[in-house]
This record gives structure tokens, sequence and C-alpha cells, in this order.
């Protein structure tokens, strides 16, 4: 989620669109009554996503489908520093909250990892399928429709997750949605022993710092990095299951390489990115 966009060719999650979920459309666990309506804009060569508001929450480039375009959603991938690179289609991502799908698409295609998304809105889903370009479920990709807090409370997704990704945001875009130690203590609870969970978030100052503090008592104080906020105002905090800070040459060692494999500013990432 990020910062204000303009309606241009504004469309609906129509009953219609559902088709683009197939026929076998998965079922949503536990649906909300209030589920905002789900929209997108074309801006040029951009597609944006929206919950009924001019909130952007996601982006597409349209020639470039699974090219990551907000730079706070190319920080979500700094979890790539803390693994050998070569590992990397060997591992599992989870994405909780779909958005624009931009994560899931990358971690899926360009990563080649075994990807779990939980969205609890599905039009969310439809929009994903129908506007930009998801896949449909396969061997390697699943996204679950379902309500993220009660989702990770089950066990068969305990110690699986090698990178957890939050991205959880309503219409509003005020606060996180789940922010509560109890969830981020779950959080943990998903993750491999050498796993790290990345979160955005946006908001007031003393959010962030409240929602800083929930992180590090579910991690513990020295597990928990953090870059300094985008343009837009968004801050990606990471935090690793067990606490390692490779050495300086590790990181520029593997940054590097995700530059020149993955095209992500890594290199930049190394410069700006501190343990708290």
């Amino acid at each position: 989620m990020t910062g204000w966009g303009s309606f241009f060719k504004r469309q609906q999650a129509t009953d219609e669109a559902a088709q683009a979920l197939g026929d076998n459309a998965p079922t949503l666990k536990k649906r909300s009554p209030k589920l905002p309506q789900v929209n997108f804009s074309d801006e040029g060569s951009l597609r944006h996503l929206h919950l009924g508001t001019e909130w952007i929450q996601g982006t597409m480039m349209m020639d470039e489908p699974t090219r990551l375009f907000h730079e706070y959603v190319q920080r979500m991938m700094a979890w790539l520093l803390f693994v050998a690179p070569d590992s990397v289609p060997q591992r599992r991502a989870m994405q909780l909250g779909l958005g624009a799908g931009s994560l899931t698409k990358f971690c899926h295609k360009e990563l080649r990892m075994k990807t779990t998304a939980i969205e609890l809105n599905p039009q969310v889903l439809v929009a994903c399928r129908g506007w930009f370009k998801l896949p449909a479920d396969n061997t390697r990709m699943q996204v679950v429709l379902a309500d993220a807090a009660q989702e990770i409370q089950n066990p068969k997704w305990w110690g699986t997750v090698d990178a957890l990704q939050v991205d959880l945001y309503d219409h509003e875009a005020a606060a996180p949605v789940l922010d509560s130690l109890p969830f981020y203590n779950d959080c943990r609870r998903l993750l491999t022993l050498d796993g790290c969970m990345t979160v955005n978030l946006f908001g007031r100052a003393s959010s962030f710092a409240r929602s800083v503090e929930k992180i590090s008592a579910a991690f513990g104080a020295d597990a928990v990095w953090a870059f300094k906020p985008t343009r837009e105002g968004n801050t990606v905090v990471l935090a690793q299951h067990t606490p390692v800070r490779p050495k300086r040459d590790v990181l520029d060692a593997r940054a590097d390489i995700i530059l020149a494999r993955w095209g992500l500013p890594a290199p930049k990432w190394v410069r700006v990115f501190k343990p708290l």
C-alpha cells in the first residue's frame, strides 16, 4: 500500500470478472461482511489496484508484469541478503495480503520459490487473476482465501516459511490491520530457523514506534532491522527468526548477486539497511 493515485479507467470487480478464477475457485474460510469494493486504474503503462478509494494498494507495469515497481515492495525482498542466493529456489515464501500480486508473482516466477499468499477479500484475488496477470494455482503457487490471523495459527505452516512478507492494510490505510504482539508471535512461529519476516509499516511515526516495539518483543531486539521511510512514507522492517548479523563483505557479495540475477537494487539496501 502506498500514497495517492488518480482514478483513470476505473473498473469494478464485478461478478462477471469472477470467471478469471476458473472452475476451481477456492472457498473463503471466513468471509467479512464489510469487505471493500476492488477497483483498478490505468496511468500510462502502470496499472494500480484500489480498495474503493484513491489509495494505491499495488501497482503493475503492464509491459513487465513481474517487475517490482514501488521501492518499498522491492525492499520487502531484503530477506535475500540473509540467505545463500543459490538456495532461494529450494525455499518457501508466504505473503500475508495479496495486494496487486507483485510479491507473489515475483517469488513464484522470478525466484522460482514455493509461494503461498493469504488474502481475505475474494475480489482482490479476482482482480489479480483478471487484471494483474497472477497465474492460477499450481504445484508451486497457491492463494488461500482466509483471515491471515487465523490461517497462520494452522500448525501445517509452522516452521515452513523462509520468507514471510506482511503487508496488511484496509481501504483506509491508516495502520496495519494486524499489528499485535500475539500476531507477531504467530508470525515468528511460521519461520524456519534462518527465516525472515519483512513488514510494510505505513502511517504515523507513533504507530511505527509501537509496531517496532511489538515486533522486537516477539523476535528479540537484536533480530530487528529497518530501512528509512520511502518518499511515500512506507518503512520496511525485517525480523529474523534467529538473530545473525552477516559481515559486511558477505552482505556486499550477496547484494551484487541479487542485483545481477534479479535486478533488485540490493547494493543500495546494504547502505541504508541497519539493525535497530
